[in-house]
């Protein structure tokens, strides 16, 4: 307590303090000012507590998970984490965050993606998942890239990777598709099970 007396004391700090609340502020709004974006078919935008049954219903499905790095939520864990989502900063280093993919007209969520910045703000990752009847469509290619011209507008990152499972051909035909380069493969064990994984990068382009 005495120590909090005085650092509240001294004006130089109050003034750094303010600062720097002042600008966390005004970065949280002009986050803001970036969600909702609309696209043809489809709209990114923030996760919602409201989203638990359409968010819940797609990611209990075996089929859709085989190859995610996620597991099935309870209902609970699956309010906390769409609240957590509703409120976390956009893009901060050394965090994943995820938005939400809805249907324009109803604005009900089909999918969500999710959005790495790199502690040195240099790099990204994406991954995306999209519920089964939404799929074929063309929504979860221009819903990725929508979301990285979010991230490059946002960020200074020189490029993004893509990870996936070596056997998960539409997700690898989906990056292909925006532009995303074959980098390397990795051995690695998923859930107990020896696998392969691909690495892809998409470099930044503002020409």
């Amino acid at each position: 307590m005495h120590k909090l007396r005085r650092v509240a004391s001294n004006p130089q700090v109050n003034r750094t303090c303010l600062r720097q609340a002042g600008y966390q502020q005004r970065l949280a709004v002009m986050h803001e000012t970036l969600l909702p974006r609309e696209f043809l078919g489809g709209r990114l935008r923030r996760l919602h507590t409201r989203d638990r049954a359409a968010f819940q219903a797609y990611r209990s499905l075996p089929e859709l998970g085989r190859y995610q790095g996620w597991s099935p939520m309870s209902d609970a864990e699956a309010h906390e984490f769409l609240d957590e989502m509703l409120r976390a900063p956009l893009f901060a280093p050394g965090q994943w965050v995820q938005l939400g993919i809805a249907k324009p007209e109803s604005d009900e969520l089909v999918g969500d993606i999710g959005m790495y910045l790199a502690e040195d703000g240099t790099s990204g990752e994406v991954g995306f998942t999209l519920e089964p009847s939404s799929q074929g469509r063309g929504v979860a290619t221009l819903a990725v890239r929508e979301a990285l011209q979010l991230l490059f507008s946002a960020t200074s990152v020189t490029r993004v990777l893509g990870i996936t499972d070596e056997r998960n051909v539409p997700s690898i035909k989906l990056l292909e598709r925006i532009g995303f380069e074959f980098i390397e493969s990795r051995r690695f064990v998923f859930r107990g099970e020896p696998c392969t994984e691909r690495v892809y990068a998409l470099p930044r382009n503002d020409g």
